[in-house]
């Protein structure tokens, strides 16, 4: 009776792990398009990938992602909201097939994912006063002179200027993104240091303002400082990703992937570098 038992109870185990077994690993893409449902995520991010007022997924990982789904005929999508942290486990766990959040392709999470080839590529950027008075293009400018810059509390921008051998004399600390137009047009600082896009973002909020043209990159310890966002599969998408990568590729060269690109903030020069590096290269870094 013991050994029946214990018979019974190894079998039961066995058939869990079987189970367990046939739901560990992804999606293919042919078992998409017979569901005709694929399930993405996104970290509620703005402007990258976010839920709007309406409750559908908007941003350029979303905007993307529907039209590249379309040309490989998969036209239903379920879309998942959740925390950045939790994006890479998700696909892991295979919680979802895809992620549409704009990740930058780094190395160390090369390890754990696949990523497409770069939809995107964002720098930093300076806000500046409406025709940009003192002639401001980079983040170097400030290590001359008594020209100050603003940053916000906290942000990665001032390790930037400190490695630029900036002064800190020369930086004014302000609370948030709110206070930068009022501290350069009213000469408080020449200008203020965020992200492209932040900088894109509050320039378009009042007209005393403006995105100094021509920015340059930072170059700190010898890289430009930019990163590139791509979409995110599981380790075992490999085919997924093959497929979508190509016709990522074929969508980059329509005037409409430079539409939802620009109604997000993107600039130009954002555009052009997003096709300056593979995912080979960002990971091989």
């Amino acid at each position: 009776m013991k050994h029946s038992l214990w018979t019974t109870l190894l079998s039961s185990v066995a058939i869990l792990a079987l189970n367990a077994a046939g739901t560990s690993s992804a999606a293919t893409l042919q078992q998409i398009k017979d569901k005709g449902v694929v399930r993405i995520a996104i970290a509620n991010e703005i402007p990258y990938g976010y839920s709007g007022l309406d409750g559908k997924a908007k941003g350029i990982g979303p905007d993307v992602a529907q039209q590249v789904m379309k040309q490989l005929g998969v036209k239903k999508i379920e879309w998942s909201t959740t925390g950045f942290s939790s994006l890479i486990p998700g696909l892991k766990a295979h919680r979802f097939d895809m992620v549409a959040a704009e990740m930058a392709i780094l190395p160390q999470r090369c390890q754990q994912v696949l990523f497409s080839d770069p939809n995107s590529s964002y720098g930093e950027g300076l806000l500046v006063a409406k025709g940009n008075p003192d002639k401001l293009h980079s983040f170097e400018q400030f290590s001359q002179g008594q020209a100050k810059v603003a940053i916000m509390a906290g942000a990665d921008q001032l390790e930037m200027l400190q490695a630029l051998g900036v002064p800190q004399s020369n930086i004014l600390t302000i609370a948030s993104n709110a206070d930068a137009i009022s501290t350069v047009s009213t000469g408080r600082a020449s200008a203020y240091a965020a992200t492209s896009l932040t900088v894109s973002q509050l320039a378009g909020k009042s007209p005393r303002v403006e995105a100094a043209s021509d920015f340059s990159d930072p170059v700190v310890h010898g890289q430009p400082v930019r990163s590139w966002g791509a979409f995110a599969f599981a380790k075992d998408s490999q085919e997924l990703r093959d497929a979508f990568n190509a016709e990522l590729a074929k969508f980059k060269s329509t005037p409409a992937w430079r539409k939802i690109m620009a109604q997000y903030g993107f600039s130009d020069a954002d555009m052009k570098a997003s096709f300056d590096k593979k995912e080979s290269q960002l990971c091989a870094q």
